[in-house]
């Protein structure tokens, strides 16, 4: 049976990627004058923490290969300070759930989830989350769209900070989490997306790797104890989600529920694009 943080973790994560699968969020970052996409995602993920160096996001971001986010930061706090990303940040996403959502964007369904969503995603402990923790400190946006797009990241990203602190206890490094991903769905890790730009040899000595500590097996897949690590990732994961869902009463967990099935079926058909 599936977890209640599994089941709204797929009902929430439409919402939020928006920000990184839609034109509107990129076009709104890349107009304060950053180069491309990238210098946009680390300006806009990272601006909750302040004008922090690149080794502390690579930290706290946990799976991009070593160099990567040195390229990105902190260059773009020159073009633009982190409060100017998050409020392109949060417009361009806004914009898109508009367009995407169209007449649901308005509905009594919407408001009620953002409040709801907002309940869960203000009660859950800092602690240990220091990308949810610097979400938390920002103001919450009064129009519903905005307030359920803010509550879905909020969301998101306390999963996210519970996801490596799993991956940190099970041993399983950034670029090997991606490499177990893929290999769990049955797709070569040199055609992932995250990971088929690394240079062909980093990528193979990231996969023998994995194969010296029996992840991966000879032919070059994950072994049993690959797929038993990557199922007690995710179910640690969801269980270090729950706190966040445990301020809401049943009834108000149901409706939440009820309320963001329509919304998640309409950007899952869109791709969240």
């Amino acid at each position: 049976m599936e977890s209640t943080a599994r089941r709204l973790h797929r009902l929430v994560e439409p919402i939020h990627l928006v920000t990184y699968m839609s034109e509107e969020p990129t076009e709104a970052l890349m107009a304060l004058g950053h180069r491309n996409y990238w210098d946009g995602y680390f300006a806009g993920r990272a601006a909750p923490l302040g004008r922090v160096s690149a080794e502390v996001v690579h930290a706290i971001f946990y799976n991009f290969a070593a160099g990567e986010v040195a390229r990105h930061i902190p260059r773009v706090w020159d073009i633009a300070t982190p409060e100017a990303a998050l409020a392109a940040r949060e417009q361009g996403s806004v914009a898109a759930l508009r367009r995407i959502l169209g007449d649901l964007a308005d509905s009594p369904g919407l408001a009620r989830a953002a409040d709801f969503a907002t309940k869960a995603a203000s009660s859950a402990p800092t602690e240990g989350r220091i990308l949810y923790a610097g979400l938390r400190a920002l103001p919450v946006p009064e129009e519903p769209v905005a307030r359920l797009w803010h509550a879905a990241t909020l969301l998101r990203e306390h999963r996210g900070d519970g996801h490596i602190a799993a991956l940190v206890a099970a041993g399983i490094g950034g670029t090997e989490a991606h490499v177990l991903h893929a290999l769990s769905e049955d797709m070569p890790a040199e055609k992932f997306g995250r990971v088929h730009h690394l240079p062909a040899a980093q990528l193979a000595a990231v996969v023998d790797g994995m194969r010296a500590r029996g992840l991966v097996d000879d032919s070059g897949w994950l072994s049993d104890i690959g797929r038993k690590t990557k199922e007690q990732i995710e179910s640690l994961t969801d269980d270090l989600a729950t706190p966040a869902y445990v301020g809401l009463e049943p009834s108000e967990l149901d409706q939440l529920i009820t309320d963001l099935e329509p919304i998640s079926a309409t950007l899952d058909a869109a791709g969240s694009r």
